[in-house]
């Protein structure tokens, strides 16, 4: 198989099967990622994708779902995406569906119509890491497009009926933001039609520019009581049919189930943690998980 780094994605699709169609990312320069600094972006040859088919089918043993490798393969274009759709049923007939990480600027080259046709080959659950709807936050930490362009490209997810899923990264706002971020987020979302939201919590890791803002003093941690007040504010605004999985293992604080059914349920639990540790007792969390 030909994989450039390391296997990345959700903790749910552990038991798909992996096959790189891109390698490293697109943007590579978002001010708290690392991701992908051990592998330039690039896109996979035809005959290594065939080859890797050809080394799944002869395992011998039938899998439902295939999760494309790369930080955004959905970025490759319509006919690029068919491709490797069709490569994927002639060489995999028992493959269902096919999902993989994409950026909302993965949708500028396509169009619902285009989406739809993915759809029927088998894309679905598509990642897109949007992070935050606050304008200010993404050019801050240089995502690489505009908090008013999320709407208008995923409603073309919406109109082709292709199921998607979001990332929320909480505390990416850092100290006396997080309101803000959680608010404009769910603003977005509230437009949209997602089957999961994904929240992360932000991580700042050595040798990121963010790093160095945090040793400069120019971007300061939310504490851990800001980061569950932004998580309560997100929820408490949200107001679609959605999946809440807060199980990351960068969240301490781990919530999980559907609103508008459980939305109650997890706002009450937020608050009972925020009310029984405080912030002395949240943040010996985080250090013990940073201990692990």
């Amino acid at each position: 198989m030909h994989f450039a780094s390391n296997v990345v994605r959700p903790p749910y699709e552990a038991r798909s099967v992996y096959l790189q169609v891109t390698s490293g990312c697109s943007h590579n320069a978002c001010r708290f990622c690392t991701y992908y600094k051990d592998a330039p972006f690039a896109i996979s040859l035809e005959n290594e994708i065939i080859e890797d088919l050809q080394e799944l089918r002869s395992y011998g043993i039938p899998f439902p779902r295939i999760w494309l490798q790369g930080a955004d393969p959905f970025l490759l274009s319509f006919d690029r995406l068919k491709r490797i759709a069709e490569l994927i049923h002639t060489y995999l007939p028992f493959v269902k569906t096919i999902g993989g990480y994409g950026r909302v600027v993965s949708l500028r080259n396509k169009t619902a119509e285009q989406l739809r046709k993915l759809k029927e080959l088998g894309y679905s659950g598509i990642v897109f890491g949007i992070e935050s709807g606050d304008e200010k936050i993404l050019s801050y930490m240089n995502k690489g497009y505009h908090a008013n362009e999320i709407v208008p490209q995923l409603s073309k997810m919406d109109e082709a009926g292709l199921p998607y899923e979001v990332i929320f990264l909480s505390g990416l706002g850092g100290r006396g933001y997080g309101l803000d971020h959680a608010k404009k987020t769910a603003e977005a979302l509230n437009q949209l039609h997602p089957d999961r939201i994904i929240i992360a919590g932000l991580t700042i890791f050595p040798d990121t520019p963010l790093m160095k803002d945090v040793q400069s003093g120019e971007f300061q941690e939310a504490t851990e009581g800001e980061r569950v007040l932004e998580l309560k504010e997100f929820l408490k605004d949200l107001n679609i049919n959605t999946l809440i999985d807060a199980t990351n293992a960068s969240i301490i604080t781990a919530i999980y189930g559907k609103i508008p059914e459980q939305k109650q349920e997890m706002l009450d639990r937020l608050q009972a943690i925020y009310d029984r540790y405080g912030e002395q007792g949240l943040r010996q969390a985080r250090e013990s998980l940073q201990a692990i």
